[in-house]
């Protein structure tokens, strides 16, 4: 009797979750297989498809890296960029609302999913708006400033797609970053502070000097501002804004950064920003609507080829090869992210 009630506890955990591996099975193995079997096969819509076991077409994977490298680049660095600065943006935020929020919390954060209550469509139809050449954002830098040429241009560059990548997904940063933060413990810090673990200083200074160069050289390079300014991209223009970056990040290691920040608060909120990233970089590498409402043929991501080959040119061989091998990839770096970090709530190892 005692091992018949010991099965049936046993057995509970797997009953509760049977609706839901139900439902990735149907909704999420069966198409995966259906597109793998596509990914391997000949022919097109009009004339059929030879799938297997008839043919084996491995071609198809090679063949669709070498043809769209550019586009696989592309997502990697508009979608890294953006996960950084949700990072970069979202970290504060959420830092601010658990530990400064106060009564406030909860308004806060509705303000932080307001956005979600709107069409992801309209949201970035209405972000073409914020950037267009008539637009607010330009109406004041370029009209009001005099900070940027006549011709300048924001939509149809690459920093439009970030920044619309950057604005849609910001939301997936914040709230793990919140609910890992909240858990942190403030005895901790006040322990650390009393230890005297104050502001970092010069290493702060330093560090984020080194950190703030380098983010400005790899946004400038990464969003190519020299291709949408109409110029050569000069050492000079480099050096500047390295200067700029590392100047902004010297100032925040050395007066908002402490000791008790990177020794207790960082560390215990690294679940919160494992899962952060990941829900932002996931969705922003595949999006394609916008790097096609934003962006221009130059700025298209591989979710636009994805998109294109299955809906418009109906090649479903190479669209189903390129969705594998992106998601094969994702993978991938989750798995080497997760050793990476090395938590032991995030991996399963030794803190």
């Amino acid at each position: 009797m005692g091992q018949l009630i010991h099965r049936y506890r046993a057995a509970i955990p797997w009953l509760l979750m049977l609706p839901g591996l139900a439902w990735l099975a149907v909704f999420f193995v069966v198409p995966n297989v259906q597109m793998l079997l596509f990914s391997l096969s000949e022919g097109t819509l009009l004339t059929g498809f030879t799938t297997p076991p008839d043919t084996w077409s491995f071609d198809n994977f090679p063949g669709a890296v070498t043809r769209y490298s550019g586009n696989f680049v592309n997502s990697i660095v508009y979608g890294g960029l953006a996960t950084i600065l949700c990072f970069l943006i979202g970290y504060p935020l959420a830092y601010g609302i658990a530990f400064r929020g106060g009564r406030y919390k909860s308004l806060l954060l509705f303000l932080v999913i307001a956005p979600f209550f709107t069409s992801f469509l309209i949201r970035t139809i209405s972000w073409r708006i914020i950037l267009g050449n008539d637009g607010p954002f330009l109406g004041i830098i370029r009209d009001v400033l005099g900070l940027v040429p006549d011709n300048f241009s924001v939509i149809g560059t690459p920093l439009a797609v970030v920044g619309g990548l950057t604005y849609e997904f910001l939301p997936f940063m914040v709230l793990p970053l919140y609910v890992s933060l909240e858990k942190v413990d403030r005895r901790l810090v006040e322990a650390a502070q009393d230890l005297y673990a104050g502001p970092w200083r010069r290493g702060g200074a330093i560090t984020g000097a080194l950190l703030g160069g380098f983010l400005a050289v790899a946004l400038q390079v990464g969003l190519g501002y020299s291709q949408f300014v109409g110029e050569t991209a000069t050492p000079g223009l480099v050096a500047l804004a390295a200067l700029v970056g590392a100047t902004a990040g010297g100032l925040v290691g050395a007066s908002m950064v402490s000791q008790a920040f990177l020794r207790v608060t960082l560390p215990l909120s690294l679940p919160g920003v494992f899962a952060g990233s990941i829900l932002t970089f996931i969705p922003s590498i595949g999006d394609y609507v916008n790097a096609h409402l934003l962006g221009s043929p130059k700025t298209q991501m591989i979710g636009n080829v994805i998109q294109g080959r299955f809906l418009e040119q109906n090649d479903y061989p190479t669209a189903a090869a390129l969705a594998f091998i992106l998601m094969a990839a994702i993978l991938v770096a989750i798995f080497v992210y997760a050793r990476v970090l090395g938590t032991e709530e995030l991996s399963g190892g030794r803190a």
